[in-house]
């Protein structure tokens, strides 16, 4: 585990900070940049995720997929909470808290693109940081790999239909052709780029080259990263400097949701009689958000003012430390599958 994932939580705060600084200083240079729009798409933002996910993505084999029937049961029970029940807990939390618990402490439109973020979050399932928790939890890597690439695969498929069900759920008006579009633009043709460039680059006995280009990418995937968090805190500098609390508001449902998932998880994975190897990975990949995308799907809908985009950052800064907390728990629960 490098320095950089370490510290992620540490690194995202700084870049908040930054933001935040930034944003009430210069505001005109924050517009300028919020200006730059193609189709509901900023193309700035748009870069800075590329940056983020094509990395990601030549790090995903489908020819792993072959192995796909060797361990089912850990497939079955990550693929049921991704898609049959975590988006749906996600989008109840929402409600729950900002149209019931919170509505006190916030409008009503701005609720709604909290939900909104949060839904996003929900709907996008585990990141490239999986295969270090799944790392640090010993877990089988060629079984991580085969998860992560069925994820991807479903995911090209079932995010939009999903993402505008619980979006109409809850009263909010879903631009179709804006979220069919942002499927395209920050899963099919990263998935598509990434696979042709593991192609080009990995040999079946030699993966120096495929190596070597993926340290020569990490940097840049690391600034695309934090270069969003700080120009998204940027354009919400004003709110939250008038509206810190924001933030705690959003953190509250995400932990229960984040905690709560991987409760279910785990349980059902001991229930399952899975050994821990796949047991700690499968509940890693059934507990993890892709953030990278909700982001991207948040400003394309609802722009890079909105409440959904702020929502989506939170994510970022909340599942990092979380998911190292996990990571600990599995661990010293690991007799617990023996």
């Amino acid at each position: 585990m490098g320095l950089f994932e370490r510290y992620l939580s540490v690194w995202v705060a700084l870049a908040i900070t930054f933001g935040i600084v930034a944003g009430s200083i210069m505001p005109s240079a924050f517009s300028l940049i919020a200006g730059f729009e193609y189709a509901h798409v900023n193309i700035v933002i748009a870069v800075l995720i590329w940056l983020m996910i094509y990395p990601m993505m030549v790090q995903i084999d489908f020819s792993s997929i072959k192995d796909v029937g060797k361990k089912p049961k850990g497939l079955v029970l990550t693929i049921v909470i991704n898609w049959l029940i975590k988006p749906f807990t996600m989008a109840l939390l929402g409600w729950l808290f900002f149209k019931g618990i919170f509505a006190d402490f916030v409008d009503p439109q701005t609720a709604t693109e909290y939900i909104a973020g949060m839904i996003l979050l929900g709907v996008a399932p585990c990141t490239a940081m999986v295969f270090v928790w799944s790392q640090l939890t010993k877990g089988d890597a060629n079984y991580t790999l085969v998860q992560v690439s069925i994820n991807d695969i479903i995911m090209i498929f079932a995010f939009a239909p999903i993402a505008g069900l619980l979006l109409g759920v809850t009263d909010i008006t879903v631009p179709w052709d804006t979220l069919l579009l942002s499927v395209v633009l920050y899963v099919l043709i990263p998935l598509v780029a990434g696979a042709v460039t593991r192609k080009k680059l990995d040999k079946e006995d030699d993966h120096t080259c495929l190596n070597n280009f993926l340290k020569v990418m990490k940097p840049y995937s690391i600034i695309g990263l934090l270069a969003t968090v700080a120009l998204l805190f940027g354009f919400q500098s004003q709110t939250l400097i008038e509206k810190p609390e924001a933030i705690v508001l959003i953190a509250i449902p995400l932990l229960i949701q984040t905690y709560g998932i991987f409760a279910i998880a785990y349980i059902a994975a001991k229930k399952m009689g899975l050994a821990h190897n796949i047991a700690a990975p499968a509940c890693m990949i059934a507990t993890s958000n892709f953030f990278e995308l909700a982001v991207a799907v948040a400003i394309s809908l609802f722009g890079l003012h909105s409440g959904a985009a702020l929502a989506t950052v939170v994510g970022v800064l909340v599942e990092v430390p979380v998911m190292l907390s996990l990571v600990y728990f599995a661990n010293k629960t690991r007799h617990w599958f023996n």
